[in-house]
């Protein structure tokens, strides 16, 4: 079984480096190793995740540590490159896994006629075998070392078309912001280090007691800024709408299963230490719910179908957050496993519409494609719904835990914004789905006749992806708070959650838990029904109708009092812009101002010192001019100027 572990991560590299090898040379089916690859991962870790789900360790009775080679060893300091299996690691594995076999199943249809094929199916592979690292290592620093991979594999799949300067810019941004929070990560491994003298993670969660709390603060607060930075939290938040310039199963890759669960598993993993410091964890609920109201909020006015569910991304990343600060850790991890389900399922849904409208992704120019494209358009209403959280599909029974969790430990600001998310969230998504689905076609005529179902290498994993965006939540979420998901993760988190005194009382449907359920389904189900209203949607199989309310969205728009609102949102309340003249405009002329300095006054004065001492130099060397007489009457002068000064002061 250790053996099947080690191939998890190391079956994508492998397809990795051989693909990257072949492609060239056979561009055309360089694409089957990163498939072979990726579909054997997925088999071995499915297996290895049912073991560890069972409470049976494969590894020994107490002990589910793999270590595969001593990496680091110096003078007291050590680091390996090892493996921990436990239940947390085996849901991640399952939704990386599955979620990442889908996408490259999609991506064979999606990218049949990209020249780059082979190198976007060889990045996939790396990207598949970063997170793989992450969600596996057994020490900080090989999380870091994943961590950072995974940066890397976003800043290659994001400027994918990199000839494209928006692909190259997004990119880069990309890249540097997440820069900005894993400085924060580094910092916190070196504080780790420094104050207990280990890295691995389960001895520094034994050991963490030991800690002052003033450095379990410092810590908590280091490693929380590397998962704002990877998770897109505010205000790190601003590369992830940008990413959407990858191609969509990127995006799918990216929102659903790996880069930007790094830091809610992050966080999820270290709860012993999170845990141990209760101010920081009113940091992280404040963070997230903040995010979710901000992503929000931005999410109802973009036209671009793709940063619409971006945003919404950041949102129940919120969502996530959330409930990591309010201390309903397993939560969190169902709401990780229902959202990169339907979220898998929107993105990819979303490269479909993308792909039936020839390239086209803005959901104003759409419009009347319910019957033109119905798998695609039944599979998204089904990711819609499940997020929106109508019961019985995934997305309820998590996000509902999630709420019922701030509410019973206290976290009533908490629980109020999420309630009042949930309604947002309904709202944008249904009014997605109404301007791209239902009502009048918008398609330009030229595009119309050649609008059509996408490809079966398309479409079956938006099937298989719904499959669990329904049943998800029942079959581990059944009953709340006790059902197979808390069986999993109870081991993970009861020391955690026992310090902290915020148990997790027993779900009652006859009780205040099923009241907020129901509160938050019925407000769920007005924002659905006010989308319908105000954009005239038409539900054919309901045989619904209304007419469109462009004067009403217009005087929402334009009245005085949600005007400023409206175009806040419109701008992505302006954090694009105040990022560009905090750190390009002003910036760059503070960078410009310490250059001159430097090359005016430091260099100035070096070089200036060195042009006298040379200049000095020169003029003196004409002295020296090898002639014996001219020495002779040098001396002689000295002498007489010697004479002249001593009969001078002896008169005196």
């Amino acid at each position: 079984m250790t053996s099947l572990v080690l191939l998890i991560p190391l079956l994508p590299l492998l397809g990795f480096v051989a693909t990257g090898l072949y492609g060239r040379r056979n561009p055309d089916a360089a694409h089957r190793i990163a498939m072979a690859a990726v579909v054997g991962s997925w088999l071995i870790a499915s297996v290895v995740a049912v073991v560890a789900l069972a409470h049976a360790s494969p590894f020994g009775a107490s002990n589910a540590s793999i270590t595969v080679w001593h990496w680091i060893s110096a003078v007291g300091f050590r680091a390996d490159v090892g493996f921990y299996v436990d239940a947390l690691t085996a849901c991640l594995l399952l939704v990386v896994t599955t979620i990442g076999m889908l996408v490259h199943i999609y991506s064979l249809g999606y990218m049949a006629h990209d020249p780059g094929r082979w190198r976007f199916f060889a990045y996939l592979n790396l990207f598949m075998f970063s997170m793989l690292v992450l969600v596996l290592a057994d020490n900080f620093l090989l999380v870091f070392a994943g961590w950072e991979l995974v940066g890397l594999c976003s800043y290659l799949l994001i400027g994918f078309w990199y000839p494209r300067r928006s692909a190259a810019t997004a990119a880069k941004k990309a890249f540097l912001v997440n820069r900005v929070g894993d400085m924060g990560f580094a910092l916190g491994i070196m504080a780790i280090w420094s104050q207990l003298g280990t890295l691995n993670m389960q001895e520094v969660f034994a050991r963490f007691g030991s800690v002052s709390h003033e450095w379990q603060i410092a810590i908590a607060l280091l490693l929380l800024c590397g998962a704002i930075g990877k998770s897109a939290q505010f205000p790190l938040h601003v590369w992830l709408p940008d990413a959407m310039e990858g191609p969509t199963p990127v995006s799918a890759l990216i929102h659903a299963a790996t880069m930007v669960n790094a830091g809610v598993y992050l966080i999820a993993r270290a709860n012993p230490i999170f845990g141990a410091a209760p101010e920081v964890m009113v940091v992280v609920a404040a963070i997230g719910i903040f995010t979710a109201i901000l992503a929000a909020s931005i999410a109802f006015t973009q036209t671009d179908i793709k940063r619409v569910l971006a945003y919404s991304t950041l949102s129940q990343l919120g969502y996530m957050f959330a409930a990591l600060g309010v201390g309903a850790w397993t939560a969190a991890i169902f709401h990780l496993m229902s959202h990169g389900f339907f979220k898998g399922l929107l993105f990819l849904g979303s490269g479909s519409v993308i792909h039936a409208v020839d390239g086209e992704q803005d959901m104003r120019k759409m419009g009347g494609l319910s019957r033109k494209i119905p798998i695609t358009y039944a599979t998204m209403l089904i990711g819609s719904v499940a997020i929106s959280g109508i019961p019985p599909l995934a997305g309820f029974f998590s996000k509902d835990e999630i709420l019922a969790g701030a509410f019973k430990n206290g976290f009533l600001w908490v629980w109020a914004v999420g309630f009042l998310v949930a309604g947002m969230t309904a709202f944008y998504m249904f009014r997605l789905m109404g301007m791209t689905f239902w009502g009048q076609s918008r398609i330009d005529p030229s595009k119309e006749h050649r609008v059509h179902e996408s490809p079966h290498s398309m479409t079956r994993p938006l099937i298989l992806l719904a499959i669990p965006a329904v049943l998800l939540g029942m079959v581990i979420g059944l009953p709340p708070e006790s059902g197979l998901l808390h069986t999993w993760l109870t081991p993970v988190f009861q020391g955690t959650i026992a310090a902290s005194g915020h148990a997790e009382a027993a779900y009652s449907f006859f009780g205040i838990d099923g009241a907020l359920a129901i509160g938050t389904t019925v407000f769920v189900a007005v924002a659905i029904m006010l989308a319908w209203r105000l954009f005239g949607v038409e539900i054919p199989e309901l045989r619904l109708r209304a007419q469109p309310r462009p004067e009403l969205v217009a005087a929402a728009s334009g009245s005085t009092g949600l005007a400023f609102l409206y175009r806040a949102s419109l701008a992505k309340w302006w954090f694009d812009d105040i990022n560009h003249v905090l750190f390009v405009v002003i910036g760059s002329r503070l960078a410009y101002g310490a250059w001159w300095f430097d090359r005016t006054v430091i260099d100035g004065t070096v070089n200036g010192v060195g042009t006298l001492t040379t200049g000095a130099g020169a003029r003196l060397r004409r002295v020296q001019t090898g002639r014996v007489q001219n020495y002779a009457l040098g001396i002689a002068l000295g002498l007489i100027v010697m004479v002249v000064a001593y009969l001078l002061i002896a008169a005196r």
